[in-house]
């Protein structure tokens, strides 16, 4: 009988720890969450605003289960060892473990490990700690300033407008992309024109004229202007530089995503559950184990240990010189530096000798990975560049060649990347002061181009430039702005909807302070703050609140309701006209008297999804979700179900009896528990009727 239970919250971890320890420990899983705020109180927040925001939790309907068998294990349990992940949403499900759990009297332990390897396992158990109360904290608040935002502010958008939500980190990357597609709208694209002189294979453009730019803007002044030089140009300067470019810093979870986004086309929500399932642990041969660190996590830096290791397998495999041990790499002033940069957990598991256990995507994304962190210790790469001015009159032409004379950390990213690079130029026939003929002078007629729309990686990147949102928030935030039909990614690009530009017409005008990257940033701090202790969590909900409902009063007295658009034609139930509604699949035509007359035009052009991706995690197996499927025979044939996505691989069925009905609050679907309770499926909604 097991001594010692130890508490995950993914059962593929749990798989993996497992193994690690003795037959003293019964290693289990929590499945994510155990609980949430209730539905209960003004306004139903669950929350009590007027005593210091004191929550009230309880239990989530598809975890009873899970906690009985928790609570049977601890029966035999003579110590409790808390091992979920090592952040703030891992140390709050820890937090709820234990205010949940029916611990009578035995010691309670935190453990934390940023990678699932034997020795790091073997060795945070032997360092057990506590529940970090500060994170605890700093979680709480956030999810309550998500609940009264979700809740006040959602609702307020769904009866004014019909928009399904609205947030402090979603509306401020929502309003990035609407005002880039403004910024575009409002481009005048302006014709100009490039001018090139040709000397055999060799091309100079043109840079200068005088002392001004080009700014030749019609074809006829251009061609006055190559009438207008000799034949003749001087070599008149030519100046040869030493460049030295540096390895860039091991992943961090934003540039994993961008680069995850940028090579191999994965959203950040794709490259979020792979890399998870590496950090979780994959079988290779004749041990199961963790190959990266952490995923989640806004630092650069590498732990010694690492660095150690991988100096050794670069002086053995490349030799000395290349081993570089950048520690110019610093963190970003913001940066929360809990744990290490993502990488792998052993350089000597090359990417090539654990393949085969590998899927193509898993394989990829380690790779990447793996070569990140091992060039990020490696010596510079050493270049010269060759830059040659040539004149003619008063006009400036400039041709350049770099030459490689050291590849250093490149040499890696060239065993894993096939492209060539560009042919180094001979610029040895121009000769300082030397004249030389042109074999002709041409031009090319260009145009000034807009800002580009945002990609899903470059929206990253922006996001974590001006400080909206954590690591651990972009991919379900751009997931959320997408499910909720506020952009379209149209050839890679974010394009808003028109229901995505009207949610920010609307927050601009009420809440422009709030969905401002500045407001976010701001609060990002204070979230920071609180986790180390240095700000309070009652004034800081305090000061949000007392600067947040005022907007929300003022915009239900004076934001205009939207009115659903008229077709034109009369209900052939009650008479009374048809209009224009959105829901999931589109718009549709309905009858302007609903809830009275519920009547909807049949649209043959219509065709709901087989399944629809409700994204909220399954309990049974990793990396799924619930999806709704419909039963196509039996006699439950035509019932809507909630199943496991990876299903016949897992044969998970809910409980959850899945209604006709959307959530008002976020759009999901609603659904009812073995208490007849109706409510979201998804818990970070909270709504309940």
């Amino acid at each position: 009988m097991s001594k010692k239970l130890v508490i995950v919250e993914s059962p593929a971890k749990s798989k993996t720890i497992g193994q690690y320890l003795g037959k003293e420990y019964n290693v289990l899983s929590s499945v994510g969450h155990i609980r949430d705020l209730a539905v209960v109180g003004a306004g139903g927040l669950g929350v009590d605003v007027e005593h210091n925001f004191k929550p009230t939790y309880e239990v989530l309907a598809d975890k009873k289960q899970v906690i009985h068998k928790l609570n049977q294990a601890l029966k035999t349990a003579e110590e409790v060892y808390l091992a979920t992940d090592p952040d703030r949403e891992g140390e709050a499900i820890s937090w709820h473990l234990s205010e949940t759990l029916n611990i009578k009297g035995q010691p309670v332990y935190r453990v934390y490990f940023n990678e699932i390897t034997r020795s790091a396992i073997l060795e945070a158990f032997l360092r057990p700690g506590e529940i970090n109360r500060d994170l605890v904290n700093s979680q709480e608040t956030r999810r309550i300033l998500d609940r009264i935002i979700g809740f006040k502010l959602s609702k307020l958008l769904q009866s004014k407008i019909k928009s399904k939500s609205a947030g402090r980190v979603q509306s401020a990357a929502l309003k990035l992309i609407v005002d880039r597609e403004n910024e575009i709208n409002e481009f005048n694209i302006e014709e100009y024109y490039d001018v090139f002189a040709q000397f055999g294979e060799i091309k100079a453009k043109l840079v200068k004229i005088g002392e001004a730019d080009p700014s030749l803007t019609s074809q006829s002044e251009t061609e006055r202007f190559i009438e207008s030089l000799s034949s003749e140009f001087k070599v008149a300067n030519i100046e040869v530089k030493p460049y030295s470019n540096n390895p860039r810093p091991a992943f961090i979870t934003s540039t994993l995503q961008q680069m995850a986004s940028n090579k191999f086309g994965f959203t950040p929500t794709k490259t979020m559950k792979i890399a998870q399932t590496l950090y979780e642990g994959k079988d290779i041969g004749n041990e199961t184990v963790g190959l990266i660190t952490y995923m989640r996590t806004d630092s650069i830096r590498l732990s010694e240990a690492f660095v150690s290791e991988t100096r050794s397998f670069i002086i053995k495999e490349y030799g000395h010189e290349y081993y570089g041990n950048m520690r110019r790499n610093v963190n970003k002033e913001n940066a929360q530096d809990a744990h290490e940069a993502i990488r792998p957990t052993s350089i000597f598991r090359t990417p090539k000798s654990i393949k085969q256990f590998l899927s193509p995507q898993e394989y990829k994304l380690y790779q990447m990975i793996y070569a990140r962190a091992l060039a990020s210790l490696m010596k510079p790469r050493k270049t010269e560049t060759t830059a040659i001015i040539l004149e003619n009159k008063n006009a400036k032409f400039r041709v350049s060649s770099t030459k490689q004379l050291f590849d250093g950390y490149m040499k890696v990213y060239l065993q894993f990347d096939t492209d060539e690079e560009e042919p180094e130029t001979d610029l040895s026939s121009f000769k300082q002061g030397e004249s030389m003929k042109s074999d002709g002078v041409t031009f090319k007629q260009m145009f000034t181009q807009p800002p580009a729309r945002y990609t899903e990686a470059s929206l990253i990147k922006k996001m974590e430039d001006l400080g909206i949102g954590r690591p651990s928030t972009y991919a379900t935030t751009i997931q959320t702005i997408k499910n909720r039909k506020y952009v379209e990614l149209k050839e890679k690009k974010f394009e808003p909807t028109e229901q995505g530009n009207l949610t920010i017409k609307k927050l601009d005008k009420y809440f422009h302070e709030f969905i401002g990257a500045h407001y976010s940033k701001e609060m990002e701090v204070v979230l920071d703050e609180i986790a180390v202790g240095k700000a309070d969590r009652n004034q800081s909900l305090d000061e949000f609140y007392q600067f947040f409902m005022p907007l929300v009063i003022n915009a239900e007295k004076n934001m205009s309701r939207v009115k659903p658009e008229p077709t034109g034609e009369h209900c052939p139930v009650c008479g009374s006209p048809m209009v224009t509604r959105n829901g999931k699949y589109g718009k549709f035509e309905a009858c302007s008297n609903f809830p009275k007359c519920k009547y909807i035009k049949p649209n043959e052009n219509v065709k709901k999804s087989e399944t629809f991706d409700t994204k909220v995690p399954c309990p049974d197996c990793e990396g799924a979700t619930l999806v709704v499927r419909t039963a196509s025979k039996g006699k439950n044939k035509g019932k809507k179900f909630l199943a496991a996505s990876t299903f016949p691989k897992c044969k998970y069925i809910s409980p959850l009896k899945v209604l006709d009905e959307n959530c008002p609050v976020c759009g999901n679907i609603l659904v009812e528990d073995e208490n007849k309770v109706t409510r979201c499926i998804d818990i970070h909604c909270g709504y309940k009727k």
